[in-house]
């Protein structure tokens, strides 16, 4: 320990010795740390920003819309309509182990909502409570979501859009408990969505819907068939197994070919978090060797200043070898000496990537590439990259101190 202490003094010693040539070498590394750290974290905050959005509709659900056969089955023709009803999609939930929820949905199009004097067409749908978890749809404080016994009572109650409810009652209101028509029919507002960042969607972005009790909707409407309806799987890799078991349900009951992908129509969220995890990790990859690559020239610097280093202090390294110090002894102290400048270097580069993290957080740009984060990982990827260069850039000069000829040395 104290012959460590010693060798860490006197590089110390030295670095002081040398302060613009050690700066000149540790900038490299400072801004090469600074790339690499701050590119990694913008890297971990798109990915996030970007799953954030596309989780706007739901994480892990998939969309089922009934089609027409376009495959002969069985003596049938094609262009028979398939048509679904909620007792079917209730089967699909019992019966597919890899579905944990399940939801109707019964869509209505050019519906007007009316509210006094303002009046708007939208998308009216209905839906069961478990709806709104797949959905990701929480509603604002005061309000709350469609539950059990709306459905069951089939209660005259609706849920409204954000954007719908600014549009009717204005941003300053809070409608909850207010009546509203749907068409001619009067309806309580139980709540209103806390608005949400949803980049994809179908028939209308949540925030300009209304939805209203399944049951509801088929009592006052007679509709019999579902539009289309939305599982959610427990795992992500489980989707295609899920959707071939949809298939053969339907078609054996509908007697369709399982294999008529015009039959239904299905879209598959999981497939969307697929890309997103291919496109960061190609994004990260790249940002991470732009970042490598900077760090590299910054440790190209640091050895050939190592190289310079050996060749003035030659005499120095003679007379610690004629005194008896081993070539391991010489060996550690030059590779202790890259990694002190590396190390100093790199606390610096972190220290000003938090500052830039920190102020880049502050700006008003989330909305288009996240707000990016100093992880776990990025530290991971820093540090090994960081001991890696520090090794490699010490290493080499160091052998080659350790090699020289004791003789040779003295006489220099």
């Amino acid at each position: 320990m104290k012959n460590l202490l010693d060798n860490f003094n006197e590089i110390l010693l030295y670095l002081k010795e040398y302060k613009s040539r050690t700066f000149l070498t540790m900038f490299g590394i400072i801004w090469g740390t600074i790339t690499i750290v701050v590119l990694l974290s913008f890297g971990v905050g798109v990915k996030k920003s970007m799953s954030k959005n596309m989780h706007g509709i739901g994480e892990s659900i998939v969309l089922v819309w009934p089609g027409e056969t376009a495959l002969p089955y069985k003596g049938y023709g094609i262009g028979r309509p398939v048509l679904i009803t909620a007792e079917d999609v209730m089967l699909i939930k019992n019966e597919i182990r890899e579905i944990c929820l399940a939801s109707p949905e019964f869509s209505r199009w050019n519906t007007y909502i009316r509210f006094k004097d303002k009046k708007q067409s939208v998308n009216l749908t209905g839906i069961i409570p478990e709806y709104g978890e797949m959905r990701n749809i929480i509603p604002c404080p005061g309000g709350r979501w469609i539950n059990d016994p709306d459905l069951n009572e089939r209660r005259r109650v609706v849920f409204l859009g954000n954007k719908l409810k600014n549009f009717i009652f204005g941003k300053d209101v809070n409608p909850v408990g207010e009546y509203v028509f749907v068409g001619d029919i009067p309806f309580r507002v139980i709540g209103i969505l806390k608005k949400k960042t949803q980049n994809s969607s179908y028939n209308s972005r949540d925030e300009d819907r209304a939805f209203i009790p399944s049951s509801t909707f088929t009592t006052i409407f007679g509709e019999k068939y579902v539009s289309n309806f939305v599982f959610k799987v427990k795992n992500p890799h489980d989707s295609e197994i899920a959707q071939k078991k949809i298939y053969n349900i339907l078609g054996n009951k509908y007697q369709f070919d399982s294999e008529d992908e015009e039959a239904l129509s299905i879209w598959d969220t999981t497939e969307m978090d697929k890309f997103v995890n291919s496109f960061s990790m190609g994004m990260n990859v790249f940002l991470g060797i732009i970042g490598v690559i900077t760090l590299i020239v910054g440790g190209i610097g640091l050895a050939n200043i190592m190289y310079v280093v050996v060749e003035e202090r030659v005499k120095e390294i003679g007379i610690k070898r004629a005194l008896g110090a081993r070539k391991i002894v010489i060996l550690r102290q030059f590779i202790f000496e890259s990694f002190i400048i590396i190390g100093i270097g790199a606390a610096i580069g972190l220290i000003f990537s938090l500052i830039i993290i920190k102020i880049v957080s502050m700006l008003p740009i989330q909305e288009y590439v996240g707000t990016p984060e100093f992880s776990p990982a990025v530290a991971v990827i820093s540090i090994s990259v960081l001991a890696g260069i520090g090794f490699t850039a010490g290493y080499f000069p160091a052998r080659r101190a350790a090699n020289l000829n004791v003789v040779d040395c003295i006489r220099y």
